[in-house]
């Protein structure tokens, strides 16, 4: 079978399901992408890069559109390119968030294409209006409309969609939730799972942590209000004060990847630091930056309690591979954190904007562990039982693609 994936950031959310239709022999792969470094081995990648930049002083509700049609038009021109060498795909799968699937069946109208759908933007119900600081403007609701021209584009185009939790697939108009499956890319437990004998070297300093240390994570892309940073760290004099052994790793960059950065030009890490001032130990307060992913999972693995804090918005990897390596979620009472955690019982579910909630809750777990050892054992039960790569979601995701290329 001849398949084509795309997805501006290679492999982005078809890493497992890439690599293992590479390994069926007979099976030839085509991954076209903006990310020049990372290979899948059996994977033939291409990279292409837009001809030009976004037009300056183009109408601000057009910035994006404009971007994934330079996107578009470029994926189309290598997928042409593919077409007259002979290579006519079978299936394709892409990402439509950049913009770069929405011209692929002008080129291979018989070819069924399934779109991968994160995120349909509200002016209610979601991410936008969540943050009582962040009041309506006129602006806003057309602003908004237009940014949905890529979805809808998409919608119109796909042969069937895909989406990885329920509330997500939710905030997608209801006309057009009938074609989009409800599918995780998975989680693999196999790899992220608990360990007793985890431990972890902070570096530059000669801190050694362990599995049974009062250890608390915090994990993001990038450390900014859209994952409750904010209030994460406005949680921690109390949690410093109150457990003088704590240590606190944080991961994650000080870019923006949701959302407006401040105007003052400074990171969200550095007004947060300004703010709390001293009360924030920082021989005890450990920012990580972006790791490994084997340090990733080394942390989750030592972590006594994992804060996990969102938006109403597209749920984090991290927060399934928390639960998976056996740890104590507190997470924030906002969907779709709320459709995995079942509060005590796999989890412990705060509110987002109470530093003192989130502060009593980690206290509370750091204090006796053994109190939340069959929260923890849940935790990681509801991603093997649900979330599981090999037995849930790879197989869901081949069968989807089965029905389409029948």
């Amino acid at each position: 079978m001849k398949i084509l994936f795309v997805h501006q950031n290679f492999p982005g959310q078809y890493l497992h399901l890439a690599r293992h239709l590479a390994s069926v022999p007979g099976n030839e792969i085509v991954f076209i992408t903006q990310r020049q470094d990372a290979s899948i081995p059996g994977v033939k990648k291409i990279v292409y890069k837009p001809q030009r930049i976004v037009t300056p002083g183009i109408h601000h509700y057009l910035r994006e559109t404009e971007a994934g049609i330079l996107n578009a038009q470029e994926v189309a021109r290598v997928a042409m390119e593919l077409k007259n060498a002979g290579f006519v795909p079978d299936v394709m799968l892409g990402h439509n968030g950049w913009g770069e699937i929405w011209y692929l069946k002008d080129v291979f109208p018989n070819t069924p294409l399934l779109g991968y759908f994160e995120f349909f933007y509200k002016e209610q119900g979601a991410d936008v209006g969540f943050d009582p600081n962040d009041p309506p403007t006129p602006d806003r609701p057309p602003r908004l409309r237009t940014k949905n021209f890529g979805n809808l584009l998409a919608l119109e185009s796909v042969d069937w969609g895909q989406c990885p939790t329920l509330w997500q697939r939710s905030v997608y108009p209801l006309r057009y939730q009938s074609i989009i499956s409800v599918i995780h890319e998975g989680i693999d437990t196999q790899l992220v799972r608990p360990s007793d004998n985890a431990s972890f070297s902070i570096p530059g300093t000669e801190i050694v942590l362990q599995q049974g240390d009062e250890v608390v994570t915090y994990v993001a892309r990038n450390l900014e209000p859209y994952r409750g940073f904010p209030s994460f760290m406005r949680s921690l004099p109390a949690i410093l004060e109150r457990r003088p052994n704590a240590h606190v790793l944080i991961v994650g960059g000080d870019e923006t990847s949701y959302g407006p950065g401040l105007a003052d030009g400074l990171t969200f890490r550095q007004r947060l630091l300004d703010e709390l001032g001293d009360a924030i130990d920082l021989k005890r307060v450990h920012f990580l930056g972006k790791v490994p992913y084997s340090s990733f999972l080394t942390i989750l693995q030592i972590s006594r309690v994992h804060v996990y804090l969102t938006f109403p918005f597209v749920l984090s990897w991290s927060m399934l591979e928390a639960m998976s390596a056996g740890c104590l979620v507190v997470g924030s009472r906002t969907p779709p954190v709320e459709e995995v955690i079942r509060d005590g019982e796999n989890g412990i579910l705060v509110d987002f904007f109470s530093p003192r909630d989130i502060s009593q809750r980690v206290v509370e777990a750091l204090e006796d562990v053994r109190a939340h050892a069959q929260i923890r054992h849940n935790a990681r039960r509801t991603i093997v039982d649900k979330f599981d790569l090999r037995t849930i979601c790879l197989p869901a995701q081949l069968g989807l693609i089965e029905k389409l290329v029948l």
